[in-house]
């Protein structure tokens, strides 16, 4: 049966005036759905997918078919639905060891990026010690799956979040050789992340096998190193540093934490840690420092509680701010 104009016509005005759930436009002029074909009563399109959750995705199908269907003439309907495979930008948080304040740092940082513009996911890579739920107040709340897929977890700050928290029972143990923990994090990793496509990745402490899987299987675009100011931790964050050059990950830079305490009564600023070393060990190696964060009681109980000061206007909140500008700068002038 020839295509006739007027069929053509009406199906095309009817599949434009669906609006693409992303940017508003019907979907026919954001391309989101190819030219439709009509034949002996046949309509058949393909539909771009691409950044749509499943629910998303559902929506448009059944909007679609429900709009064609209702059309004279149209006695059948053949959609195709097609997905690009979306390159992601990984960044690694890493140290060279726990309590350095990374995970905290991570979290802040993926949120002061999405409250930039930026569409940011959070993974907690810290296989054996995840605390991402508690800091991004997502504790007890596990992911879905669709497929083989995970299905990352809301949270109130804009950011889905994965971790092994959420997947394992509180206070459990994880006890993984390097095999299982590269897969957990695979798993983690190619989940379903719709449009975010920047990814913030808390690494656990030191430079083991859920190390040397994210770096040889997932390349990250870049990775971020926290130290504290003191010697000790600086011989163990050049450890890291080591790893990611080895592997040719490029380091975005140092960001140098819990550096000086202001005494809430008396104002008084001291170092128990000493203050400038991460400077200092930048300036040494040739790499960006990003900046400081002080050893603050206001951002250590806003954190605790799921609060984390980067999601508000508080001046805490600023020196995750800054360093986030400066990741972001990175990003801009280093995409391939």
């Amino acid at each position: 049966m020839p295509l006739r104009m007027t069929d053509s016509a009406t199906i095309i005005a009817a599949l434009d005036a669906i609006p693409d759930p992303l940017s508003g436009q019907g979907i026919l002029t954001s391309k989101r759905c190819s030219p439709p074909r009509f034949d002996a009563g046949r309509v058949s399109l393909m539909l771009d997918v691409t950044g749509l959750d499943p629910a998303q995705r559902e929506a448009l199908n059944t909007t679609v078919n429900q709009t064609l269907e209702i059309i004279p003439n149209v006695t059948d309907i053949r959609i195709a639905m097609t997905s690009e495979k979306r390159g992601r930008t990984i960044i690694a948080v890493a140290s060279g060891k726990g309590g350095v304040g990374k995970s905290t740092l991570s979290a802040n940082l993926a949120i002061a990026l999405s409250r930039s513009g930026l569409k940011v996911g959070l993974i907690d890579a810290d296989i054996y010690g995840p605390s991402q739920p508690k800091l991004m107040n997502a504790e007890g709340v596990k992911p879905t799956a669709e497929g083989q897929q995970l299905i990352p977890v809301a949270t109130p700050y804009g950011v889905p979040m994965l971790s092994m928290g959420q997947l394992v029972p509180p206070g459990q143990a994880i006890a993984w050789r390097g095999p299982m923990a590269g897969n957990a994090l695979s798993q983690l990793v190619d989940a379903q992340w719709g449009e975010h496509d920047v990814l913030i990745v808390d690494m656990p402490p030191g430079t083991g096998d859920v190390q040397l899987s994210m770096v040889q299987k997932h390349k990250p675009a870049g990775a971020v190193i926290v130290s504290t100011p003191q010697d000790l931790s600086l011989i163990d964050a050049e450890r890291a540093i080591s790893l990611f050059n080895t592997a040719g990950v490029p380091i975005i830079g140092l960001i140098e934490n819990m550096a000086g305490y202001a005494c809430p009564h008396c104002g008084e600023v001291s170092d128990p840690f000493g203050i400038g070393g991460a400077e200092t060990a930048a300036k040494k190696m040739g790499l960006p420092f990003l900046g400081r964060v002080p050893l603050d009681l206001a951002i250590r109980k806003s954190s605790d509680a799921g609060t984390p000061p980067a999601a508000g206007d508080e001046a805490e909140g600023l020196y995750f701010a800054h360093i986030a500008a400066r990741i972001a700068t990175w990003m801009t002038n280093n995409r391939g």
